[in-house]
């Protein structure tokens, strides 16, 4: 029998019943600890998390970087995979983590990142902005913690070099169009918040420009039109979302009380 890595898996989840099993299976038997830190759920998460060899812990949300934070803390292991619920370790990803612990110098790194590859509508988005995505989420605990923003856009940083392996993570983030597009006006007001605390205003110019190229950039550099017509969506999503953001900074500046004409 092979040993389970020494390792812990790290997850955070609220109400994520539909997504778990996924995510569970796919480390289930070959990590020395799954933790699934549970946050204001009401669904079946706990019984289904503790059914596939799971520790269950309850931590408050904090937002994201601080209730990361905290969920790692209760590892076990001092090497810790963070994943979130709808996330899947694949069979190629697990192999370089085996990989990688073999190595007799793992430890002098800090972490270590891989790309990460989403499945939207109908196939495996393998080009413009959304991959290769890489993402750093083995860490060492001693030499690591989640950083960034406090309630979206988190990363992790560490204190030392980082190892880069193959092998997808996969990512299951948008069941349906419908979740992308109600992803547009929260990330919009959140950019808002940051430009005001940064002192930035509206620029005409960056409201045109900037929108055009991530288009641009996304559908023609990074070969975004090889994905189909699921690439072009992104391409135009992301572009229309950027215009979204600086129209609401414009929103925020301008905005008054009706008046007569």
């Amino acid at each position: 029998m092979v040993s389970p890595l020494p390792l812990s898996v790290v997850i955070i989840a609220r109400n994520e019943a539909r997504t778990l099993p996924r995510c569970l299976a796919s480390v289930q038997g070959w990590v020395a600890e799954i933790v699934v830190a549970l946050n204001d759920t009401t669904d079946g998460s706990a019984t289904l998390a503790k059914n596939f060899g799971a520790r269950v812990e309850t931590v408050p949300w904090q937002g994201y970087r601080d209730t990361k934070n905290a969920a790692l803390a209760l590892a076990a292991n001092p090497w810790v995979l963070s994943l979130d619920a709808d996330e899947e370790v694949s069979a190629a990803l697990r192999a370089s983590l085996t990989e990688f612990f073999v190595r007799p110098d793992h430890d002098r790194f800090a972490g270590a990142r891989f790309p990460r590859k989403v499945w939207f509508i109908d196939r495996w988005i393998m080009h413009g902005d959304w991959y290769p995505d890489l993402s750093l989420r083995l860490l060492q605990r001693s030499h690591a913690r989640w950083g960034g923003d406090a309630f979206v856009h988190e990363k992790v940083e560490c204190d030392g070099p980082v190892a880069t392996l193959k092998g997808d993570l996969h990512h299951y983030s948008f069941p349906t169009l419908g979740a992308h597009v109600a992803k547009i006006t929260p990330f919009a007001d959140l950019f808002v918040q940051q430009q005001q605390a940064k002192g930035k205003r509206f620029s005409l110019v960056s409201a045109v420009v900037r929108p055009a190229w991530r288009f641009v950039r996304a559908y023609v550099f990074k070969l975004g039109f090889l994905d189909g017509f699921p690439g072009l969506y992104i391409a135009w999503a992301t572009s229309f979302g950027a215009f979204v953001r600086y129209s609401r900074l414009y929103e925020e500046e301008h905005r008054s009380a009706p008046h007569g004409g």
